[in-house]
């Protein structure tokens, strides 16, 4: 990867975290956004286990995370009927929502660059 290809992505990066932080939106750490995109972006089931795992991070550190989300209503936790130990990790329609709101951010930010870049060129 280039250097630029670098700097327009951090740009992109700040421009749609610059805008999540001044919505009333749901302001979640890295880590928790972490957390909500894998259970989003790969296929289910999801367990708290599995998370941590593919994180590399403890059981405690998903559970906290997965509070966090459920409060907000991005994820709901439902008991495996097979092991009641275990709890299985949902989605929510309030939780694609918001993701669907970040992509779009993204790409919006994207725009924005782009243009200022064309700007700064011509």
């Amino acid at each position: 990867m280039s250097e630029k290809f670098n700097h327009k992505l951090l740009r992109m990066w700040r421009l749609s975290t610059l805008e999540s932080v001044r919505s009333n939106e749901a302001d979640l750490t890295m880590r928790q956004m972490s957390v909500l995109l894998e259970v989003y972006m790969t296929e289910p089931p999801h367990t708290v286990r599995g998370l941590a795992a593919k994180l590399n991070v403890t059981k405690p550190v998903i559970t906290r995370a997965l509070d966090t989300m459920t409060r907000y209503g991005f994820i709901k936790r439902k008991p495996d009927e097979n092991d009641k130990r275990s709890i299985f990790i949902q989605r929510t329609v309030k939780g694609a929502v918001y993701l669907s709101e970040l992509s779009d951010r993204i790409v919006e930010s994207e725009k924005i660059i782009d243009a200022e870049d064309s700007d700064t060129a011509a």
